[in-house]
């Protein structure tokens, strides 16, 4: 059996297919949620169950931990460890699979590790799934970019997105066994618009779509304000989704009220995965701050500006259609314009995470 142990929304998003493929074929999982973000929702709205163990109160709003990694968020990921731990020792699943980036997947991978389970390291295997994404900078996400490679140092499988991921694990003489198997985000944006698309309808205009939410960009006032610049110069309609953290911070530093005079930016609460793939499937371009969001936009090719000054999907760049900004103002103003004006040309590209269905393919590699 296979052990999914999951903490935030995000990871559950990309796992769902796995988990969906393992339903569909009836072979038994342990579901192991951490209760970093409430999932019990999401759950009902994929259609898979809900998690056998929770391991920390979920929290009542979208995070538990809504800005810096802080005292109280490392003692929580402490405590993670060896609940995690003990959590496995009980069930001792054939696998134990974690995914991506976040505090409790480096919990997930260092709880299910040789180094702390020497006498059952032969009763499981524990597997990264999104191995080998790397940004060049510690610090560039934080904690991502050190969570992440926690997960590929203690992995005994590491799944690979890309084959540029392959290469960096390769190149940090990493000891698990490193195979390619494309992105799981892939099926997870083909399944969720599909569903969408019958709960939905598209506006009858044209729109970009906004999504800003990393740590590093609201907690920085001088960060937030050139984000702020940036997305007064869109010029169509466009969405924005607010998450509860972002908001404060606009508020905090004095600029909500400078979007709020833009009345073509339309604020929104936060909507569900399903409704956000079907604004995206439909929108004209992206303006954004996160990860996954940039993988999705490869499947829908949208034309996104990513505001961070630098990007771990460092494979979507050479598609032609990502554009990391730096939060370069003019630079963005740039692209947003000749989007804007159609004078941007998609030429064809080939998704480097791979295609729809590539999830039967990880199954069956774990079987």
């Amino acid at each position: 059996m296979i052990a999914i142990i999951i903490g935030t929304k995000a990871e559950l998003i990309k796992c769902v297919p796995v988990m969906l493929e393992l339903q569909k074929r009836k072979e038994k999982y342990w579901f192991i949620h951490t209760g970093q973000h409430p999932l019990g929702k999401a759950c009902e709205e994929f259609g898979i169950k809900k998690a056998d163990f929770i391991l920390s109160e979920e929290p009542k709003i979208s995070t538990k931990f809504w800005s810096k990694v802080n005292r109280s968020s490392i003692l929580w990921f402490l405590g993670m460890i060896p609940k995690i731990k003990k959590t496995i020792k009980k069930i001792k699943p054939d696998y134990v699979l974690y995914h991506g980036d976040t505090m409790s997947s480096a919990a997930a991978a260092i709880a299910s590790s040789k180094l702390l389970n020497p006498g059952n390291a032969k009763i499981w295997k524990n597997v990264h799934l999104e191995a080998g994404l790397r940004s060049g900078s510690l610090f560039e996400p934080f904690p991502e970019e050190i969570s992440r490679r926690i997960c590929d140092r203690f992995s005994d499988i590491l799944l690979a997105v890309s084959e540029r991921s392959k290469n960096n694990l390769k190149k940090g003489n990493y000891k698990g066994k490193i195979i390619n198997t494309g992105n799981t985000v892939v099926d997870s944006a083909i399944i969720s618009y599909n569903l969408a698309k019958n709960l939905f309808k598209k506006p009858k205009y044209e729109y970009a779509l906004i999504n800003i939410h990393r740590h590093e960009n609201i907690n920085s006032k001088k960060r937030l304000k050139k984000i702020v610049d940036i997305i007064k110069g869109i010029n169509i309609n466009a969405i924005w989704p607010l998450h509860d953290n972002t908001l404060y911070y606009l508020k905090k530093y004095d600029l909500m009220k400078e979007i709020e005079k833009k009345k073509n930016i339309k604020i929104t609460p936060l909507i569900s995965y399903f409704n956000f793939m079907f604004l995206m499937a439909n929108c004209k371009y992206l303006v954004v701050d996160g990860g996954s969001i940039q993988e999705e936009s490869l499947v829908f090719k949208k034309p996104c500006l990513l505001l961070r000054e630098k990007t771990e999907r460092q494979e979507g760049l050479s598609t032609g259609i990502n554009f990391l900004t730096k939060l370069n103002l003019d630079y963005s103003k740039k692209i947003i314009n000749l989007i804007e004006k159609d004078k941007l040309k998609i030429k064809p590209f080939k998704n480097p995470y791979g295609n729809p269905g590539l999830t039967k393919k990880i199954v069956d590699l774990l079987k």
